[in-house]
């Protein structure tokens, strides 16, 4: 079997500009979370916001790419190597305008025509192998706030099976449109002050823009470039409930599937995982799920966070900045805390505050609507 190895990371979020910002403000039990009125028409709530104003996805996306190359010690243009830049918003901001234009002319606007061709949900992985200057593969998955993970498993599925030796692989989201704050809130689920994931009094998601993008490369190749090496990805695995549009199974019997998938695939027990990195959105229904799973398939004591409470759900994005931050962990042996949490409802080890441990192998999920489930296996 190939080996699969992360050489570089790019990282942009609420709580930094940059891998290292943001993981030093994680650690410090900092919040990039802030009360913001970005639009005049809604009412002012807690989000994730980058900037003062929401940001631009194509802006994101080329600041995350030009950081992992940099990082990785890789240098454009690289013909061969694969993009896997999946979001699930992707250009929806830029949807949402040229809606309002139309409103506004009671016509299209011919002149926004062009422009509405460029913005198809594909072309930001596209315009990711623009920048790189790479002509093979190019993928743009969208499977809800499971994107990210999809994006990875993906990528290390084409470097598995030859297609190719590198891959740029990852997730994107700008989502703090009008539209999306306003769905959100018309289901309920956005909280009114902060994100407290697996808190007792937990209020709901708190929507953060955010993107991570990954070098991945087979070990074989990163050994003959002599890169640095995060860590290794294992195994994963990939279900759907097949069960609602935005509710997850009761029994977490998917969930459960993909995470055993995963750990098989990974030629790993439950007991070897030293930590979870967990969806953690702190909805009532998600974190409801992923602690029973948690408690069902894991011994007492496994060390589980989620670093929604810092950063905000980034959605499809949440999954690649909990694979980034779980490098990290595994590179300086620190968990990442769970900020927001006061008063836990359900009885597992969640970390409250960063702190030393011996870490070898971690687990990653992530959940999206429709039932998408997905998790990672990392090792150091």
């Amino acid at each position: 079997m190939v080996k699969i190895v992360v050489t570089g990371i790019g990282l942009v979020s609420a709580l930094g500009g940059s891998l290292e910002d943001s993981w030093r403000n994680l650690i410090a039990g900092k919040s990039g979370i802030r009360l913001h009125q970005p639009f005049p028409e809604l009412t002012p709530l807690p989000l994730g916001l980058i900037a003062e104003q929401p940001s631009e996805l194509t802006m994101l996306t080329r600041m995350v790419v030009a950081s992992a190359l940099e990082d990785s010690g890789l240098v454009a243009p690289l013909a061969d190597c694969a993009v896997v830049i999946g979001s699930s918003r992707s250009y929806q901001s830029s949807w949402e305008m040229l809606a309002r234009q139309m409103y506004n002319a009671n016509h299209f606007p011919v002149s926004s025509f062009e422009n509405w061709l460029d913005t198809l949900p594909h072309l930001n992985a596209i315009a990711a192998a623009r920048q790189i200057g790479a002509s093979g593969i190019v993928l743009a998955p969208m499977t809800a706030c499971a994107t990210g993970i999809w994006s990875i498993a993906q990528a290390a599925m084409l470097i598995q099976t030859g297609q190719c030796q590198q891959a740029i692989a990852g997730a994107v989201e700008a989502p703090i449109t009008p539209l999306t704050l306003a769905g959100f809130q018309q289901m309920g689920a956005l909280a009114k002050t902060g994100a407290y994931p697996f808190d007792l009094h937990r209020e709901g998601l708190v929507l953060g823009e955010g993107a991570a993008v990954f070098v991945l490369e087979s070990a074989e190749f990163a050994k003959q470039r002599q890169a640095k090496v995060y860590g290794e990805i294992l195994g994963f695995g990939l279900t759907n409930d097949a069960y609602h549009s935005n509710s997850p199974e009761p029994e977490g019997k998917s969930a459960i599937a993909a995470i055993k998938q995963c750990l098989e695939r990974s030629c790993l027990l439950p007991g070897d995982i030293d930590y979870i990195h967990a969806h953690g959105t702190a909805t009532q229904l998600n974190d409801q799920m992923e602690s029973m799973v948690i408690q069902r398939l894991f011994p007492q004591g496994v060390a589980v966070s989620s670093t929604k409470g810092s950063t905000g759900h980034t959605l499809g994005a949440s999954g690649a900045l909990g694979v980034a931050f779980s490098l990290m962990a595994l590179k300086h042996q620190i968990l990442p805390p769970c900020l927001g949490l006061q008063q836990p409802e359900f009885d597992l080890d969640i970390v409250t505050a960063a702190r030393l441990s011996k870490i070898r192998q971690v687990l990653c999920l992530s959940f999206g609507f429709g039932g998408q489930n997905a998790a990672i296996a990392l090792a150091k």
